[in-house]
């Protein structure tokens, strides 16, 4: 029994861990319309986003640069921060808003 224990950490331990991850703004271009929110990730964890506070996020951006509204592209850019023994542990992904509506000057 106690093995079975033991196997039950091990599952868990390579399974990763989810955590809660914010989306920070990190970049973007006001004359392209982008807005670019970011969150470090590290070996084994699961993150957990909340892509309704994503959007919220870009479309204030945006809305300060002129703009209506946004939308996610979709997908993510991942440039690994950090090596060990050949593998990346630690990660910086990206995450592209396209800005919508009419880009106003202020």
């Amino acid at each position: 029994m106690r093995h079975w224990g033991l196997a039950l950490c091990v599952v868990l331990a390579l399974a990763g861990c989810a955590r809660k991850k914010d989306l920070i703004p990190t970049g973007g271009s006001r004359a392209d319309g982008t807005v670019d929110l970011s969150y470090e990730l590290g070996l084994y964890e699961k993150p957990v986003l909340d892509p309704e506070k994503g959007l919220i996020i870009a479309r204030q951006r945006c809305a300060a640069w002129g703009y209506t509204g946004a939308e996610a592209f979709g997908g993510e850019k991942r440039q690994c921060q950090a090596f060990y023994g050949g593998d990346c542990i630690r990660w910086f992904v990206t995450m592209t808003y396209q800005c919508l509506g009419a880009n106003k000057p202020t």
